[in-house]
């Protein structure tokens, strides 16, 4: 196995890949899971295609910092980081969108938002650092 895949891990046998140890793809993955779950509202009032869309933008955010995470070169990872956060930025506008629609409740958006401003901050910062 290559090494830009990562070690074996001990426990199952799988590959570990390096962003995993990221805590902005953790959020990422954490956040899609939050905009999956809205998606499922978004389903059962039969609005598929804001569903769609919620569940792309989401899962854009962590899969633009693992495709990132592979570039060899630091203004590479730094573009996909900046993709990540408009992704996220489309997440967000949406979330008030749907919730000023009256598609989501308030507390559920809180929670999305105040998830999205931390994992936008982090990028900031960790796009900053590379």
């Amino acid at each position: 196995m290559s090494q830009e895949a990562g070690d074996v891990q001990p426990s199952g046998g799988r590959p570990h890949w390096r962003f995993e140890d990221l805590e902005i793809w953790q959020l990422a993955v954490e956040l899609a899971a939050g905009y999956h779950e809205v998606a499922s509202v978004l389903e059962k009032r039969r609005l598929f295609r804001y569903a769609e869309q919620l569940r792309a933008a989401g899962l854009s955010v962590s899969n633009n910092i693992a495709e990132g995470s592979a570039s060899l070169h630091s203004a590479e990872f730094r573009q996909f980081l900046n993709i990540a956060r408009r992704s996220l930025f489309e997440d967000v506008s949406m979330t008030l969108v749907f919730e000023r629609l009256g598609l989501l409740e308030s507390e559920d958006v809180t929670k999305l938002l105040a998830l999205s401003d931390k994992l936008s901050r982090k990028i900031t910062t960790f796009s900053r650092g590379l």
